[in-house]
């Protein structure tokens, strides 16, 4: 009988990140079903919460993220490195993982440091199509780099690469919505054409920003209507723009079902980030996608073009969301053959099987 496997997963700050994660977790459990997993992340971030929700167990690191134009918040980080790598030594050598597999994230670089120091074979998965700090610095240490996007090469050296894409969640891999059962569940119109908004769980004020501009411009078209989720910080605010009171506009806090909001959607707008890209790929739908300026070297952007360049999405420039927003959306429903186009296209760059073939990577390590 084989001994039971255990599994360090580290990394998180973001849902871009975590979730992928427990999407990684699963598919191991599946191959795997003795295997015993311990996340490791950075106290007070969104991993603390969704993981133990998930169902597995997570250890905190009190890390946080380097400041590249504020000297002053940087003045703890130095010791809380130190302090974090003296933990993340203590976690590995109390878990005594068989393998260690980083998401990136604050928590991911002491996690794989450690591991890979005490000769713990070690994997990470890169979603962006510009890869992060902390993975272009572990980049050296790991025994595989799991990526998203072709041309990794870039930043990483090529013999440790596997093209895998993005795992994704599984009511979204495996989505069997219907357009009716969207529509009905939004309280929808089934004869009109549909927009989607999402500015992910937060919001982007930007966006929301835009949004509001639209007003009478949504307000004149309304044989189109919108499902727009302004996310938790701006919902107060947004709610009482005019774009709201639009008759063929419906805007909530936070859409609980995305599966059923793709099922209704003939076009989304949304952010670039490497979990939203993925999914809008598996589901096949016309995206405008508005990177987000406030990221970690425009990284937002160079996803965008990846898909740009196969003709695959639209990409408008935060800084002309007020102008575009809607307008491009628009454009798209109004040119079939180019809706037919952008759909098959970013179709055929999806990738459906990640989550497995990255199991298989970690467990190939052991």
């Amino acid at each position: 009988m084989s001994k039971k496997l255990k599994v360090i997963i580290s990394g998180g700050g973001t849902g871009g990140h975590v979730f992928p994660a427990i999407a990684i977790a699963d598919a191991i459990k599946k191959k795997r079903p003795d295997t015993e997993f311990l996340f490791v992340g950075a106290n007070g971030k969104i991993e603390m919460e969704k993981v133990p929700k998930a169902g597995y167990s997570i250890e905190g690191l009190n890390i946080s993220g380097f400041h590249r134009k504020s000297i002053r918040r940087n003045l703890s980080f130095g010791f809380k490195l130190i302090q974090s790598l003296w933990r993340a030594r203590k976690i590995v050598v109390k878990f005594k993982p068989d393998v260690v597999v980083g998401v990136g994230g604050y928590a991911s670089g002491p996690t794989l440091y450690m591991a890979s120091r005490q000769g713990i074979p070690t994997l990470v998965q890169e979603q962006n199509s510009y890869a992060g700090v902390t993975n272009k610095l572990l980049s050296k240490k790991v025994n595989k780099i799991c990526v998203a996007y072709k041309d990794m090469g870039r930043y990483f050296p090529a013999e440790k690469l596997q093209l895998t894409g993005n795992p994704v969640r599984e009511e979204i891999r495996k989505m069997t919505a219907t357009r009716e059962e969207g529509i009905k569940h939004f309280g929808l119109d089934p004869k009109k054409q549909t927009i989607v908004v999402v500015g992910g769980s937060l919001g982007a004020k930007s966006m929301n920003i835009a949004m509001a501009a639209n007003a009478d411009f949504i307000r004149q078209n309304g044989q189109v209507q919108i499902l727009w989720q302004a996310g938790k910080l701006y919902i107060d605010e947004f709610s009482k723009s005019a774009t709201a009171q639009c008759e063929n506009v419906k805007i909530s806090q936070f859409i609980d079902r995305m599966d059923l909001a793709y099922a209704a959607a003939d076009v989304v707008i949304g952010r670039a980030g490497a979990l939203t890209i993925s999914e809008l790929c598996l589901v096949g739908k016309p995206a405008v996608l508005i990177p987000s300026p406030n990221v970690a070297e425009d990284h937002q952007t160079k996803n965008a073009m990846a898909l740009v360049k196969e003709k695959a999405a639209v990409l408008v420039e935060d800084k002309d969301a007020d102008a575009l927003i809607v307008k491009k959306a628009l454009e798209i429903l109004w040119e079939k053959d180019w809706a037919d186009d952008l759909s098959k296209n970013i179709l055929g760059m999806a990738k459906p099987d990640a989550a497995e073939e990255i199991a298989e990577a970690v467990l190939g390590l052991v």
